[in-house]
């Protein structure tokens, strides 16, 4: 099936009438239908529900429904991104993150970057680690700050640090009075996991620091951004165990300790084995001389690339 067969198909789910649909797609409604038809047979099932009214989609029509939906935004997103390119006639470079790498210290390396290449037209996309290995190898994105290790044959990793953790506790929490706090003294506290979805993630993390004391987490919630979680966190619903540079984030009625456990959450760049573009290379130039400026340990694959250490 085309992409134009592809949007004919999300517009009638949309309209729930073969009729509107036409009128809304400029065409005549019986060569519409036969479009629909062409889809089903090449699935071989039954998309939409003709009987129903409005018309309703079938279990696969749901399925189909949903993919059709991801794949013509793709289109669109890489029609807007060559448009730009087309315009500007700059080099691109694409940086994804995860949320939680914006309280700590990604702003500042972005700032350095845009400054150090003013003529490469930067871009940034929220997205979670996993997403972001899918990202770099369609192209989608050049470079990803993430959290989680992971293999991936095409994709490399660098662990730039281990991020200390620390425990977001409502202000009237009675740890709040102490310096730290155990993990086993958070036992019988809800506790509050971001994010949700999709899994294994951040919050996978969290519970398996608990786990390794031996301690059961009672999880309260699981929400999708970190910003709830603090949210929740100053209503009083729970504790959260976040990254350290998160108490940069002056929330009312929020509290943060530092952990006995010496526990920490990696910030990893990732990027495509085989590129070895100005862009990223001046991306780990940028890395080199700020971690240098904040008394960091330089990774040795950054060193690498910048010309600084031994190659692998």
């Amino acid at each position: 099936m085309d992409i134009r067969q592809l949007r004919y198909f999300v517009t009638v789910a949309q309209e729930g009438n073969f009729t509107r649909a036409a009128e809304r797609l400029h065409i005549a409604q019986p060569p519409l239908s036969r479009q629909i038809q062409q889809i089903e047979e090449r699935v071989g099932a039954t998309l939409i529900d003709r009987s129903a009214k409005p018309l309703r989609l079938t279990p696969i029509g749901h399925l189909v429904y949903d993919q059709a939906i991801s794949i013509l935004a793709r289109m669109a997103d890489m029609d807007a991104m060559i448009a730009k390119a087309v315009v500007s006639q700059q080099r691109r470079f694409a940086i994804g993150f995860v949320a939680s790498t914006i309280y700590s210290r990604l702003p500042a390396i972005i700032r350095a970057y845009r400054a150090a290449m003013p003529s490469v037209d930067l871009s940034l996309i929220e997205g979670g680690t996993l997403s972001q290995i899918a990202a770099l190898k369609d192209g989608r994105i050049d470079v990803g700050f993430g959290r989680i290790r992971f293999e991936d044959d095409a994709v490399a990793r660098v662990v730039l640090r281990e991020e200390p953790l620390i425990v977001a506790l409502p202000a009237t929490h009675p740890l709040t009075a102490g310096g730290g706090v155990s993990l086993a003294s958070l036992a019988t506290d809800p506790l509050i996991l971001y994010p949700n979805a999709p899994r294994p993630s951040y919050a996978d993390q969290v519970v398996g620091h608990f786990r390794d004391i031996g301690v059961t987490p009672v999880i309260a919630h699981e929400v999708s951004e970190l910003q709830i979680a603090i949210g929740l966190v100053a209503a009083g619903e729970g504790v959260c165990i976040v990254p350290a540079s998160v108490r940069r984030s002056r929330v009312d009625g929020v509290r943060y300790r530092p952990l006995v456990e010496p526990i920490a959450s990696p910030i990893i760049m990732s990027f495509r084995k085989d590129d070895r573009s100005p862009e990223l290379v001046a991306m780990a130039a940028v890395i080199r001389e700020r971690y240098g400026a904040w008394d960091y340990p330089i990774p040795d694959a950054i060193l690498r690339m910048t010309g600084g250490g031994e190659e692998a």
